[in-house]
């Protein structure tokens, strides 16, 4: 059996996205890959960094997409971080997005995530090292991270550089240890430019890692954020300050120092209308933010998800050629020959509802029935992707009380 296609099969069983999928099938939607890919260009070639927001239904492939853009960048040499928002990373609180984030960052090359042992490698003297520290006292809105890293890059004590490390990836040390750890270094007292606080710059540690990447190499560094639609569920105050972080990455010219980044934010068909209609996002804007200056920000990043295009379904071409790659995998995965016309599985899947995933779900549970029993008989999947039980099969309450 072939464990990588057997890995991708059960992927696609499942009805979850994954790296695998998004690397073996990465042939739809060829208009937007080619936008995609243009985007990725200018920021290797000119270190430009911009951002866009990709909008579709539940089930069309969002996820599906980003996870291409995921290998499409690592095979550029660019550094990729992926996350879903959610409660636990809400992005009105970018300090804990960052947290996240960094777990879920993958340098080119690298199974695992992590930058830890990059930096572990810089010496004081480097010139990567005299760059960064010159970039983190003069070009962010604190100065507090020249002296975590100038401390990391001096320190000798395994506990302090613990600390440090933790620090920059995102478990943020309070101004009273990073005093107690400097001077113990350099015999000198921490004098902040600007205070640090979290709330307000963690933006900085973002913006340091754009430059850290840079340095060391890569064509540049692609954050892929899932789930945005979620933002609808903040509070109106929350949802505004999730809007304004935003704007720092879909228009980093202007509200960022991030270089050589490309960003993604995948975000359900739906929100225009269930969120800034139905909450009233602009009327909330206009009340809250009476400076001109506080509100464009936010407004740019809602016309721009107003403006945004819906992923289009995939054509029956289109389908073709992903069922094709499917029954290739099947094939290779289970040491058999699908001996099928690709036209009945699509006919079977065209059955199943409009759900791209729902589909490619009912042609492997065909494919699977005709590698165990050489023929097809119904299938159990909705619309949902959820198995139907017929209610006269289970038994009543009264049938399950013994006298």
């Amino acid at each position: 059996m072939n464990f990588e296609a057997q890995r991708v099969v059960e992927a696609l069983r499942s009805g979850v996205s994954s790296r695998a999928v998004g690397h073996y099938f990465s042939s739809a939607r060829p208009e937007l890959m080619k936008q995609i890919s243009h985007k990725l260009d200018l920021v290797r070639e000119t270190g430009e960094s911009s951002g866009m927001v990709i909008s579709g239904k539940y089930g069309e492939g969002k996820t599906h997409l980003l996870n291409t853009v995921f290998n499409l960048a690592h095979s550029n040499n660019m550094v990729v971080s992926l996350i879903s928002l959610s409660k636990e990373t809400p992005f009105d609180k970018l300090y804990l997005a960052y947290q996240k984030l960094i777990s879920n960052t993958y340098l080119p090359q690298r199974l695992q995530p992590g930058f830890q042992h990059v930096l572990q490698d810089i010496t004081p003297n480097n010139p990567i090292a005299t760059d960064l520290l010159s970039f983190t006292s003069k070009h962010l809105e604190t100065d507090k991270l020249f002296f975590v890293l100038r401390s990391f890059l001096n320190v000798d004590d395994p506990d302090d550089r613990y600390l440090l490390m933790a620090d920059l990836e995102g478990d943020f040390m309070n101004t009273t240890l990073l005093r107690q750890i400097y001077k113990r270094i350099f015999s000198q007292p921490v004098r902040y430019a600007v205070p640090f606080t979290k709330t307000r710059h963690s933006m900085d540690y973002f913006n340091m890692l754009s430059h850290l990447f840079k340095l060391l190499g890569f064509n540049g560094w692609v954050i892929l954020f899932d789930e945005t639609e979620l933002l609808g569920r903040l509070g109106k105050k929350a949802r505004l300050k999730a809007y304004n972080n935003m704007a720092s990455f879909l228009f980093p010219e202007r509200y960022s120092r991030l270089e050589s980044t490309f960003t993604m934010f995948a975000l359900g068909a739906s929100y225009h209308e269930d969120v800034i209609e139905s909450k009233h996002d602009f009327d909330n804007l206009t009340t809250t933010y009476v400076d001109r200056a506080q509100r464009e920000p936010i407004e740019r990043v809602l016309n721009h998800i107003i403006a945004t295009p819906q992923l289009q379904p995939l054509n029956q071409d289109e389908i073709l050629t992903v069922l094709e790659q499917l029954q290739v995998f099947h094939g290779q995965a289970y040491n058999w020959h699908p001996n099928l016309d690709v036209r009945e599985v699509l006919k079977v899947s065209e059955n199943r509802g409009y759900l791209l995933r729902t589909r490619i779900r009912a042609a492997v549970e065909l494919l699977d029935q005709l590698y165990q029993y050489g023929q097809a008989g119904d299938i159990n999947i909705n619309e949902l992707g959820q198995p139907q039980y017929q209610e006269d099969l289970l038994p009543s309450l009264d049938e399950c009380i013994l006298d």
